[in-house]
């Protein structure tokens, strides 16, 4: 594996799930391959689980790691033939030129400004340092992919389910303000890509990029959705039609217990941070159902699986 940007770039997805597992048994195991190798990680955006998760996980396979923020560097500047003469002070070219010779493989984190989705979509910062690095990159959430975590997302799936081709619920989520499709839309590929019957559920207007849900069922209403559902992950996003835009209605689509009774005893499943008895009811989030901890300590080792592939490329 020479980059992980999405879930598409693992050869063998349920291969990466199994070496996670594998490190989540002995986190040690291959204290010995990252000896002398560095990990960077670079953050447009704020991040809790991410950087820790993914430090823990370099740590476990002996890399060191140096993280920083785009307020501790340079503004950079992405575009071809830039005449730099306004607030950005160094191009990506020198930067990713840079970086290449002081760390071994970099992790990037930026956001979508959900303004213009053309731009967003088209990956102007991941795409930018993916083209002048000469190292492993590693995406730690972009515009439109979270991969890392829709890894640890299936990571818990498959230490969960119950039977062959269990029923999957994505379920669209009230929020305060308008958030990326970036989420929804790498949970929806992996378990699609996973063979995993997934049911995607949301209020009308509000539908994913089909380039994410095709092969996926999808309906606007939610109790029809949760009938039957084996696992129910909750997350709000903002319309990919009406580009950006958020809503404050709906919030009757809020995960309570009476929705989750219509499971098949269910669990439920969100990436955090989460907004309580917004997005879920405490009756919910602190019940046995709920697999949200599971899921964030499982970023831990499917990171260690990414971060152990892209050791071995070029071995």
């Amino acid at each position: 594996m020479k980059h992980f940007l999405s879930i598409n770039d693992a050869p063998n997805l349920q291969s990466l799930i199994d070496l996670a597992m594998v490190y989540k048994k002995n986190p040690n195991v291959d204290r010995e391959k990252g000896l002398n190798k560095t990990l960077g990680l670079l953050f447009f955006n704020s991040s809790l689980r991410t950087r820790l998760s993914t430090e823990i996980a370099a740590h476990n396979l002996g890399m060191q790691v140096i993280g920083f923020s785009n307020q501790q560097a340079w503004n950079l500047e992405f575009g071809e033939g830039a005449v730099m003469d306004q607030q950005n002070a160094e191009h990506i070219k020198e930067a990713a030129g840079v970086l290449s010779t002081y760390v071994d493989i970099l992790g990037v984190r930026s956001f979508p400004e959900l303004a213009d989705r053309a731009l967003d979509y088209s990956e102007p910062v991941m795409n930018g340092f993916l083209k002048h690095l000469s190292i492993p990159l590693v995406n730690l959430e972009s515009a439109t992919m979270h991969p890392l975590q829709s890894l640890a997302d299936l990571m818990t799936i498959r230490e969960l389910q119950k039977t062959a081709k269990p029923k999957v619920v994505l379920t669209w989520a009230p929020h305060p303000r308008a958030l990326p499709q970036s989420v929804p839309n790498s949970f929806a590929s992996c378990m699609l890509a996973a063979g995993i019957d997934l049911t995607i559920t949301h209020p009308e207007g509000l539908e994913l990029s089909p380039d994410f849900t095709q092969g996926a069922t999808i309906t606007h209403n939610q109790q029809e959705a949760f009938e039957g559902a084996d696992f129910i992950y909750a997350k709000n996003w903002s319309s990919f039609k009406e580009y950006g835009k958020g809503t404050s209605l709906h919030s009757d689509w809020m995960v309570d217990g009476k929705k989750m009774k219509l499971s098949n005893e269910g669990r439920f499943m969100h990436c955090l941070p989460v907004r309580r008895n917004v997005v879920v009811a405490d009756e919910v989030l602190d019940s046995p159902q709920s697999v949200v901890l599971q899921q964030a300590e499982n970023r831990i080792f499917t990171a260690q699986a990414v971060l152990s592939k892209l050791l071995d490329h070029g071995k």
